[in-house]
């Protein structure tokens, strides 16, 4: 007859397998995207389920661009809003965790994250936006590998290239074409800093293009671009 204590091992074992399995999967992923463009992420595949509830034959709007035909002024602009630190850093901005943990303290509840731009992919390529501690566990991994196997520069490629920026639209591409009617590399100083304005909540921004706080933000990462370093 077993005793618990060998259930419980073989149960661990088991879980260990499970994990071991689980990110043997995802470096695969990895290895394979730093190479080959992302076709689609586990976000596009969320939204898009979403608008399909609602219509059937929705689709996404989505385009994959080459990083050296993105404005310079989009990748400032991003690099000033999202993750000033992005080229310095290892995939973590530790003083930027440090003042988001003060900040949820003082509010007394979950409002910043402190993500940088790695953590973010990795987050869009895999994940949900759940907020617990498995999802954010499995956020650190990725990001390590992200940072390990892919250039700053592929890092974020594939960011601009992914990230949602309204109801259904995804990509530097879509976004520039659904806002302004241009490509993504002829984004202006003005428009770029206004779609990085909108990346931390873009389909309230795409609803409420007006917003007042969408313009001050936007004077902010204006302001910031022009000594943001991208890769």
């Amino acid at each position: 007859m077993k005793t618990p204590a060998r259930w419980f091992n073989r149960l661990l074992l088991v879980l260990l397998g499970l994990a071991f399995l689980w990110f043997f999967w995802l470096l695969g992923w990895v290895l394979f995207w730093g190479w080959v463009n992302p076709g689609t992420t586990r976000f596009m595949e969320l939204r898009l389920a979403e608008l399909q509830v609602k219509n059937p034959q929705a689709q996404l709007k989505h385009k994959w661009i080459p990083y050296e035909r993105i404005s310079p002024s989009l990748k400032r602009a991003m690099i000033a809003a999202e993750d000033a630190k992005f080229v310095d850093h290892e995939g973590f901005d530790w003083e930027g965790i440090q003042k988001a943990i003060e900040k949820n303290q003082r509010r007394g509840r979950f409002s910043a994250g402190g993500s940088t731009i790695s953590q973010q992919l990795a987050k869009n390529l895999f994940l949900t936006p759940s907020k617990t501690f498995w999802r954010k566990g499995n956020e650190a991994v990725i990001t390590l590998m992200l940072e390990t196997l892919w250039s700053k520069r592929r890092i974020f490629e594939v960011y601009l290239n992914v990230i949602e920026w309204g109801n259904g639209v995804f990509g530097a591409e879509a976004a520039a074409r659904h806002y302004y009617g241009v490509g993504a590399g002829q984004l202006g100083p003005e428009q770029a800093a206004r779609l990085a304005g909108m990346v931390p909540n873009p389909r309230f921004y795409d609803r409420n293009r007006g917003a007042p706080g969408l313009a001050r933000k936007s004077a902010i990462i204006l302001g910031r671009m022009p000594s943001a370093e991208v890769p």
